[in-house]
């Protein structure tokens, strides 16, 4: 079994990965903190205890990665979380994500399409820290209609469009950070979903993401990203 410790040496890699991502425009301090305070290191491999806290993406097994903390910040600092926001999450990959959005004081529900994935997330002990995380293995292009609406949806995978079922899980008032597909990038959008049920788009950055799929996988498909 895995053996975590957060020593000095990654506290201090971690604040200057911190540091670095308020250089690059990440502004929310409450996003900083809680990424401060989260051991990056423990949701990889051993053997990239050294690199864990470098700007990038990594492998993190079944052909996956663990995302760019930079898209990681991004990403959630447009979502505008406040503590009890209940949260949508697509694509659970490692559970970083989700780890940052609970951190913030966030009820999270997070799919994850890949069973390998899933599973091995119900035995991270460290999760075992934040119960506010809900895990659930399925098709995120169907969400969670039991549990709607949301106060927050967030989508970690390149959308061919904004999503209607997602869109209706979606509380009046709620926002959606989600990256959508212009050729050969995908746009960053927030989506706020009006009283009338009319929705605002806002754009953002381009960003570079795997595509979202439909279904769910037993592990022989390895095309979705865990971030």
């Amino acid at each position: 079994m895995k053996k975590y410790e957060d020593e000095y040496r990654h506290k201090g890699m971690r604040s200057k990965l911190v540091a670095s991502l308020k250089g690059k425009g990440i502004s929310d301090l409450k996003v900083l903190d809680a990424m401060n305070k989260i051991p990056r290191h423990f949701f990889m491999d051993l053997a990239f205890d050294q690199i864990a806290y470098e700007d990038r993406a990594f492998p993190i097994g079944e052909g996956q990665t663990i995302s760019q903390p930079y898209t990681v910040a991004y990403q959630t600092q447009l979502l505008e979380i406040k503590p009890f926001d209940k949260i949508l999450e697509i694509g659970t990959g490692s559970a970083y994500q989700s780890v940052v959005l609970a951190e913030l004081g966030a009820q999270v529900y997070t799919i994850e399409r890949q069973k390998k994935l899933f599973d091995a997330n119900k035995n991270f002990s460290f999760l075992k820290k934040y119960p506010g995380i809900k895990f659930f293995y399925g098709d995120g292009f169907e969400g969670l209609p039991t549990f709607a609406p949301f106060d927050k949806i967030l989508i970690t995978a390149a959308a061919p469009q904004i999503p209607p079922k997602l869109v209706e899980q979606l509380k009046a008032g709620g926002k959606m950070v989600i990256p959508v597909d212009e050729e050969h990038a995908q746009r960053m959008m927030r989506i706020t979903k009006r009283a009338d049920d009319t929705l605002e788009e806002e754009r953002f950055d381009f960003f570079s993401f795997v595509p979202m799929l439909e279904g769910k996988t037993n592990g022989k498909d390895n095309n979705q990203q865990r971030h």
